[in-house]
């Protein structure tokens, strides 16, 4: 998601999920996912029906699924029977009355509409300049339950990927995930199939609405393999889809550079403009900047567009089991957005940025909170600011021959992507292991806790200096400014002595945090 200045929904329509699995919840786990929505714009609703394949550790006879209580749901059937279920407080318990592994509910409403999209989400039904309707959806806040029955926990992802059906008014266009297999027009209605075999996390599931313009090219990736690219513009904004389309080439190609190749080749690299301004909807991200560009290495760059792609890797691809570890998407693909500026603008345009993300980190809770947290208590500032910049310090730690094929070591294995999710210490180990150096005190420092090392520096005579980090039982590796230069030393709570014809000065580049 973007950061960070945000505002929270006010009154009675207000979700959150994640925190402590329900308990006949975790008797099962879903593999597919395969929805068919009409779009009614006209009444802001929708008629819906959702399949789910699933799989059970043990014989279950009651299936909950989360669906906001704004639907009302008509019938449920698994192989063509019907079955009894109570659907109230937002949640769909269906009662099975034999073994099963398969689910349809059927269903209709008007759904949530976003107070503050995407912060606060729901639907946005809005209209273009030309006054078609523009339907957007954005839920990471909320999560899926917003639009379809579901397991609503970030543990659980579809693992055999989703089908989604759409049926929206002639001449409307429908963008979603993964690709299209089918479109066809029939008696005023246009008819949409779009699916993906990958795995995905529910608010990872979209859909848009509107009247749009179509690029398409094929982008060779970092690999070697070619992967569909396109850009979906409303048609008022048909001139800036090639320039988008440039700019979308250009931040993929530095992603790759970091991060490896594009997570999803078989489905495609895109966006879509939404009435809102963004979020990593898989291979379908939303972008609602308005070409705001701004100039990196003297190109256009659109840091809201690039933010997202980056979230192709950190958030769909390597996916957090527990809001407790939202750093990882946010703090993760908030590092990619320095790195545009290593890429293209050098060393100097990178620390720069650094310190900039540095003066917006409030430090006021730890990154990390703790286990079992749901969206509302893990979603703040700094998962974004603060996590993007222990991996600033990170690099300097490690050095960029370890840091930068660590990243890539990581985003790229098995064990921690795609259906595997992944928490912090999962990371935390990898660096230990990858490194051979155990940085426990560091990631405890400053993902557990608000704690900073506290810098002191104590004068002796006419050029001497004592220098030490008070508060710490630790070292670090530090730059620290003198007459002669720049030298780098370990600091931690015994002195060191430096000489010096100036006033010293303690991490000039701004590689840390520190109370200085």
């Amino acid at each position: 998601m973007i950061s960070c200045n945000f505002l929270l929904a006010q009154g009675n329509d207000r979700w959150s999920w994640g925190g402590e699995m329900d308990p006949l919840q975790g008797k099962f786990q879903v593999k597919h996912y395969s929805l068919e929505i009409e779009l009614l714009p006209r009444i802001k609703g929708i008629n819906a029906s959702m399949e789910m394949l699933f799989e059970a550790d043990e014989d279950i006879d009651t299936l909950r699924l989360d669906l906001v209580d704004h639907f009302e749901v008509l019938k449920v059937e698994s192989m063509g029977e019907e079955l009894g279920f109570v659907h109230q407080n937002d949640l769909l318990d269906i009662f099975l009355n034999a073994p099963s592994n398969q689910v349809k509910v059927f269903y209709r409403g008007r759904p949530p509409v976003a107070a503050n999209p995407p912060w606060s989400g729901g639907f946005t039904w809005s209209k273009d300049d030309h006054g078609n309707s523009w339907v957007g959806l954005s839920c990471q806040m909320e999560g899926a339950k917003v639009f379809m029955p579901c397991l609503d926990h970030p543990s659980s992802k579809a693992s055999n990927g989703v089908d989604l059906y759409f049926k929206v008014p002639f001449p409307y266009f429908v963008a979603s995930n993964g690709i299209l297999l089918n479109q066809e027009t029939s008696l005023g209605y246009n008819y949409f199939h779009w699916a993906t075999a990958y795995p995905i996390n529910n608010y990872g599931i979209n859909f848009t609405m509107g009247r749009f313009v179509e690029r398409s090219k094929n982008y060779s990736s970092v690999y070697g393999r070619s992967i569909p690219m396109k850009v979906y513009l409303l048609e008022e904004n048909r001139g800036m889809a090639d320039e988008l389309m440039v700019i979308l080439e250009r931040s993929a190609q530095t992603q790759e550079k970091y991060f490896g190749e594009y997570p999803f080749p078989d489905d495609k690299i895109a966006v879509v403009e939404t009435p809102y301004l963004g979020m990593e909807h898989q291979t379908i991200n939303a972008y609602g900047n308005d070409f705001n560009f701004t100039e990196v290495g003297g190109k256009d760059f659109d840091a809201l567009l690039h933010h997202e792609l980056g979230h192709e890797w950190w958030g769909n691809k390597m996916s957090v089991s527990d809001w407790g570890d939202f750093w990882i998407q946010e703090g993760f693909c908030s590092y990619g957005d320095l790195l545009y500026y290593l890429d293209h603008e050098g060393e100097e345009a990178y620390l720069e940025r650094a310190q900039a993300l540095a003066g917006g980190i409030k430090n006021e809770q730890p990154v990390v909170l703790g286990e079992n947290i749901n969206s509302d208590e893990a979603y703040q500032g700094d998962i974004y600011s603060k996590g993007a910049f222990v991996l600033h310090s990170l690099r300097f730690v490690l050095g960029d021959e370890i840091f930068f094929p660590l990243l890539q070591a990581f985003i790229e294995s098995e064990e921690f992507t795609y259906q595997n999710q992944v928490n912090s210490r999962d990371f935390i180990d990898f660096v230990s292991n990858y490194s051979g150096r155990n940085l426990d005190n560091f990631f405890d420092m400053y993902l557990y806790s608000t704690v900073l090392p506290k810098v002191k520096i104590k004068r002796k005579g006419r050029n001497k200096y004592d220098v030490s980090l008070s508060n710490i039982q630790f070292s670090l590796p530090m730059e620290i400014k003198t007459s002669d230069g720049i030298e780098k030393v370990e600091l931690s709570n015994n002195s060191i002595r430096l000489k010096s014809d100036s006033p010293i000065v303690v991490d000039p580049n701004g590689w840390y945090l520190l109370d200085k």
